[in-house]
């Protein structure tokens, strides 16, 4: 059975700080890319990033690129988002997933990132306070 539990969420003020974890079972985590996706109010959940875990190679929407930092550890089946100088437009639900790209022409890999295994966790809420 594949699990997906995100943690590390909370309140901050803008400019503020936050480490988001994801730990995953019940799939082989070198297989997939995983990736970093939110959900707005009111909006469509949206790709943040995304981390090859076997090879290393990263990629960030615009909106994050140089404030937030994705990594993981393969060893714990865990992948972690930095999140610095944080805006009250980065609030939302954050959740992570094993990923696909889906062939398209669009040029940013966030438009055409999708959960591979339609499992989603329960998320953890970012709140950015202004």
């Amino acid at each position: 059975e594949v699990q997906v539990v995100e943690s590390g969420g909370g309140l901050v003020q803008a400019g503020g700080s936050l480490r988001l974890s994801c730990t995953v079972s019940g799939f082989t985590f070198d297989d997939y890319t995983m990736g970093w996706f939110r959900q707005a109010p009111g909006k469509e959940r949206e790709g943040v990033s995304y981390i090859m875990t076997n090879e290393g190679n990263t990629g960030y929407a615009d909106s994050v690129k140089g404030r937030f930092t994705i990594s993981s550890d393969n060893a714990k089946n865990t992948v972690y988002l930095q999140m610095n100088s944080l805006k009250p437009e980065d609030t939302g639900v954050y959740y992570c997933a094993p990923v696909i790209f889906l062939q398209s022409s669009a040029t940013s890999p966030m438009a055409v990132m999708r959960n591979a295994l339609n499992v989603w966790g329960q998320g953890t809420l970012v709140t950015v306070s202004s």
